[in-house]
């Protein structure tokens, strides 16, 4: 018989309230579960109900799941295991105090998936959008080993470990980006509100305008025209970017040029090989297979160059060749990563090696967002100036030569 998704309320022995969502062939059927799992159900309807009880929700606008969530979440739940807590009661708990929403709802059909005796890894396969790749490779690890505890404490550090790394490349980008977007807010209004008023002076006097006026005075025209369209195109592309930059096609010719950029080129590549080395280390020492750990961590590590070389890693160890071995003749890897890995390899300790590498690059993508920050304040100061002065001093321009005439 087919399932259908039921939301249910129901009171615990304790008599506490629950609310989530359980999939069944009927209602019947559901409060039966309910009752044989020690739950006095309430309320059993259909998910999602319908006319006006039904839940609008607006593309975009709904309540978004953060890998920040995520590392919560698997902080409390190893928390709770290790403590002696069942995995149900503990996925229970999480549901009732989450207070993402979407979360606790996505951790209420994990719940009712493992009520049904799926796995906790294949109840979380079903959300790949929630959980990625390496979380559920490493809790099935865990499960198959009996240290599922230990594995969650484990990504719930690499997941605090890399939202930190966001946080420190966000706080280097956001003073350029603001600097840009008012330098560029300050030049359209120039263009379209000040230059005008100096342009229909400068043609009343009937002055000759010199050639850098003259060009501004032609943008100004020409952007009157062209301002609707271009904030129509700037629209369109940023709901395209929003849902392809992704794609396959798109990376291949973005992350080799976000290499290659002068200054943020070294520190995208930093980044990088931090996600490698910290989500390989992680997901080695959980006992994850190294080729199917490889095959995560390439991809993870958020540059296709990165996913490129990975896979080459790859490919040697299927022949039986050293996991370093094309690591050297790679332009990818510096030669220091290669060489510790090299030892961690021959001395059986590589995960401790890469989560040392992991904490090198850390360092180093702190210092290097440091000096950017230090260096990049005067240069945009500077560039501001040059926009809004250049355009000033174009428009002065023919004042002195009205006034050499007027002498």
């Amino acid at each position: 018989m087919a399932t259908k998704q039921f939301t249910y309320t129901a009171r615990d022995i304790s008599g506490k309230t629950i609310t989530s969502t359980i999939e069944g062939p009927s209602e019947q059927a559901v409060g039966a579960r309910l009752r044989a799992g020690g739950l006095t159900p309430l309320s059993v309807v259909p998910a999602g109900g319908s006319g006006l009880n039904k839940e609008i929700k607006i593309p975009g606008m709904g309540e978004k799941i953060g890998l920040k969530d995520v590392a919560i979440m698997s902080r409390q739940m190893a928390t709770m295991i290790s403590a002696g807590l069942s995995l149900l009661r503990a996925l229970t708990i999480l549901v009732e105090q989450t207070d993402n929403k979407a979360l606790a709802k996505v951790l209420g059909e994990v719940r009712s998936d493992v009520e049904t005796g799926r796995s906790f890894s294949g109840a979380i396969s079903k959300h790949p959008k929630v959980f990625p790749p390496i979380m559920i490779n490493m809790v099935k690890a865990g499960e198959v080993g009996g240290f599922l505890d230990e594995t969650l404490e484990s990504l719930a550090q690499t997941f605090e470990d890399e939202v930190k790394l966001r946080a420190k490349v966000k706080s280097a980008m956001a003073y350029p980006v603001v600097v840009l977007v008012v330098a560029v807010l300050a030049s359209v209004f120039m263009l379209l509100f000040i230059i005008p008023v100096f342009a229909k002076m400068f043609e009343d006097m009937g002055a000759a305008l010199p050639a850098p006026t003259q060009f501004m005075i032609n943008l100004s025209g020409w952007l009157k025209i062209a301002i609707v369209p271009i904030i129509i195109l700037i629209v369109v592309f940023a709901f395209w970017w929003r849902s392809h930059k992704n794609d396959r096609w798109v990376r291949e010719r973005l992350d080799p040029i976000k290499l290659k950029l002068p200054v943020f080129g070294a520190l995208n590549k930093k980044i990088a090989l931090a996600r490698f080395s910290r989500n390989l280390s992680a997901m080695l020492a959980s006992g994850v297979p190294i080729l199917q750990a490889l095959d995560i961590v390439g991809e993870a590590s958020g540059n296709i160059v990165i996913e490129r070389a990975t896979n080459d890693i790859a490919e040697s160890v299927r022949r039986g060749k050293s996991l370093t071995s094309p690591m050297v003749n790679s332009a990818v890897f510096p030669p220091m990563v290669a060489q510790m890995m090299a030892v961690g390899e021959d001395t059986g300790a590589l995960d401790t090696m890469l989560s040392k590498i992991a904490d090198f690059y850390d360092q180093e993508i702190e210092s290097t967002t440091e000096q950017l920050t230090s260096l990049i304040e005067p240069i945009m100061i500077l560039f501001v100036g040059i926009i809004v002065g250049g355009m000033v001093i174009t428009m002065y321009l023919p004042m002195f030569s009205i006034y050499d005439q007027i002498s």
